[in-house]
C-alpha cells in the first residue's frame, strides 16, 4: 500500500466504509511529539549500551559516557540507585516527575532525554551527551568574560527557562554546573541539565520546599513561599558571576551567605563594575530585585536592551540569513503523509547530534522565535514570511504550514518539528539515519517490524488497541504481510524526497 488516502478508497466497499472513516479519524487523533519514544523498558541496560567513564557523582547515583550497542551513538546515562528512592515516597515522587518533564520539554536549550530503563537495582535516563563541559569550567578558565559572550549564554538560558515557565515548570536549582556546552568556545550550544528539583506548578500557588544551591537561592525560597520567578534570581545570580568572576553573595560561612542573601542587596562595589556597562546593571537589578512580584520575568529578560544589543546584529550574519532562507522555504515544502513516516521523522529528528547543520537550523529557530519562548507561533512565522511574499500570501502559507507540521496539535511549531520540516530531507533520511531507525523500531531484530513492536516503541504513553498499530503498519505495507522489511520501510520514506522534489518543481 501507498500513503495517498486515495490507495485505500479504491478497496471500499459500503460494509467497510464506516470502520475505514473510524480508522482514518483514529490516525488523525494519534498525537506525534518526541516524548512518546520514551518509554519505560525493562532490562539490563548493559544489552544496549557500552558503559564507560564516570562523568559525575550525585547523591542517588552516577552519570557515565556510554554508546549504542545498536546505533553507536554516544550517551550520557545517569544511574539512580533504586535503594536510595524507594524507601522514601517523597525522592520517588521528585524522581519520576523529573523524568515526566524531560519527556515533556522540546527545546534546543534544554537536555534531551533518549530512553528509560529500569532494571532490579537502577532506574538508567539515557540523555544526550554533551562534549564542552560546564559553564562553570569555562569561566573558571577566563575569570570572567566580556559581555557580548556572557550575553550569547544569557540569551539561551533565559530562553529555556521562558519555554518552562510558559509551559508551568519552574527548574529551582539553576546554577553554573546545571549548565552545559557543547563546545569549549564562546559560540557554544548552552544545555539545560538537572531537572531532578524541578516541578510542574500551578499559576498563583506558592510553592513551599526548599530546594536549591546556597550561593543561587532565591530570598523567597529560604521563606518557604515562592513562585517561578525563584529561576529569574538563580539567572541574575550567574550573569553577575559571569561578568565579575565571582557570586554576588559570599561570605565566610554558609549562614553569613545566606543572612546577605535574604537582606537581598546587590553591590556593584568592586572595580570591575567600573568598566560593565549601565546596561547590564539595570538587567541585574531587575533580575536580582527581592520582591519576586517586581522581579523581570524570564521574557522581558530576554527583551532586555542589554541582551538585545549584545546579540543582534543590524544586518543578520550572511550564514545565519541564508540558513533561516533555506529553512522556511523547507518548511513551506514539508510534506508527509502519513503517520508512520511522521512517527520515523521525529524519531531522526529527536536524536539529531549537535552537528554544524543542525546548529544552524538552531539558529534559525531562534531567529524566527522573535518572544523566546522556545516554539514558534501563527504571528512569528507571518513576520518570518511576509518579508519574502507580502503580508496576506504569507498569511495563507502559514496556516498550510501549521496544519501539515504541527504534528502534536499544539498550535504552535515546536523545536523538533521544526527541525523535521526544515532540514534538507536528503540529510534527515540518509542512509545510516533510516537503518538507526529501523533497527530502534524491529526490537527483536527479526529484520521486519511488526504492529506489536511498533506498540512497544511508540506506545509507551498511548493507551491505543492493537488495531491502532496494525493500521500503522498496513498504510505503507507493499507485500501485505503484516509487517515492514528494511525495503519496504526505506521506500516508505525515501518517497518524501521526492515529493518534497515535486512541490519544489
Amino acid at each position: 500500500m501507498g500513503c495517498a488516502p486515495g490507495r485505500l478508497e479504491e478497496k471500499i466497499d459500503k460494509k467497510s466504509f464506516i470502520s475505514i472513516n473510524r480508522h482514518i479519524s483514529n490516525l488523525q487523533g494519534f498525537i506525534i511529539d518526541p516524548g512518546m519514544f520514551v518509554g519505560k523498558r525493562k532490562g539490563e541496560i548493559s544489552k544496549y549500551y557500552n558503559l564507560e567513564f564516570k562523568l559525575g557523582q550525585g547523591a542517588f547515583g552516577l552519570v557515565r559516557a556510554a554508546t549504542s550497542i545498536l546505533t553507536g551513538k554516544k550517551r550520557a546515562i545517569k544511574s539512580i540507585s533504586k535503594s536510595m528512592i524507594t524507601n522514601d515516597m517523597k525522592d520517588k515522587t521528585k524522581f519520576f516527575s523529573e523524568v515526566d518533564i524531560l519527556i515533556k520539554t522540546d527545546h534546543p536549550n534544554i537536555l534531551k532525554l533518549h530512553e528509560f530503563f529500569e532494571d532490579e537495582k537502577y532506574y538508567h535516563l539515557v540523555m544526550e551527551y554533551i562534549t564542552g563541559g560546564e559553564l562553570l569550567d569555562f569561566i573558571l578558565k577566563r575569570k570572567f568574560l566580556t559581555e557580548a559572550i556572557a550575553a550569547k549564554f544569557m540569551k539561551q538560558l533565559l530562553s529555556g527557562i521562558a519555554y518552562c515557565h510558559s509551559n508551568n515548570i519552574v527548574h529551582r536549582d539553576l546554577k553554573l554546573e546545571n549548565l552545559l556546552l557543547d563546545s569549549d568556545s564562546p559560540d557554544a550550544l548552552l544545555k539545560i541539565i538537572d531537572f531532578g528539583t524541578s516541578q510542574i506548578f500551578k499559576p498563583r500557588i506558592h510553592m513551599t520546599e526548599k530546594y536549591g544551591t546556597i550561593l543561587y537561592i532565591a530570598p523567597e525560597v529560604l521563606k518557604g513561599r515562592y513562585n517561578e520567578k525563584c529561576d529569574i534570581w538563580s539567572c541574575g545570580v550567574i550573569l553577575y558571576t559571569l561578568l565579575s568572576g565571582r557570586p554576588p553573595f559570599t561570605g565566610e560561612n554558609d549562614e553569613e551567605v545566606l543572612q546577605k542573601i535574604s537582606r537581598g542587596l546587590v553591590s556593584f562595589d568592586r572595580p570591575i563594575w567600573a568598566s560593565i556597562s549601565s546596561s547590564a546593571k539595570s538587567l541585574l537589578r531587575k533580575m536580582l530585585t527581592k520582591d519576586p512580584s517586581f522581579r523581570i520575568s524570564a521574557e522581558g529578560a530576554l527583551h532586555h536592551d542589554w541582551i538585545v544589543q549584545n546579540t543582534s546584529k543590524p544586518i543578520l550574519d550572511q550564514q545565519i540569513q541564508e540558513s533561516q532562507i533555506n529553512s522556511l522555504e523547507n518548511l513551506k515544502n514539508f510534506r508527509a503523509e502519513c503517520k508512520l513516516q511522521q512517527a520515523v521523522l521525529t524519531f531522526i529528528a529527536s536524536q539529531i547530534e549537535n552537528k554544524d547543520e543542525s546548529k544552524k537550523l538552531i539558529n534559525a529557530f531562534h531567529t524566527i522565535d522573535k518572544n523566546g519562548d522556545g516554539k514558534l507561533s501563527k504571528e512569528e512565522l507571518i513576520d518570518a514570511y511576509k518579508l519574502q511574499m507580502g503580508q496576506n500570501r504569507a498569511i495563507s502559507e502559514v496556516e498550510a504550514i501549521i496544519k501539515k507540521v504541527d504534528v502534536n496539535k499544539s498550535g504552535f511549531i515546536d523545536y523538533t518539528e521544526f527541525i523535521i520540516a526544515s532540514s534538507k530531507t536528503e540529510m534527515l533520511l540518509c542512509n545510516s539515519n533510516l537503518e538507526d531507525a529501523f533497527k530502534v523500531l524491529d526490537m527483536d531484530n527479526s529484520g521486519k517490524i511488526s504492529a506489536k513492536e511498533l506498540k512497544g516503541v511508540l506506545g509507551g504513553r498511548l493507551r491505543a488497541k492493537e488495531e491502532l498499530w496494525k493500521k500503522l503498519i498496513n498504510e505503507v505495507d507493499e507485500n501485505g504481510d503484516g509487517e515492514l522489511d528494511i525495503s519496504e520501510f526505506k521506500m516508505m520514506m525515501l518517497k518524501l524526497i521526492d515529493a518534497h522534489k515535486d512541490v519544489k518543481a
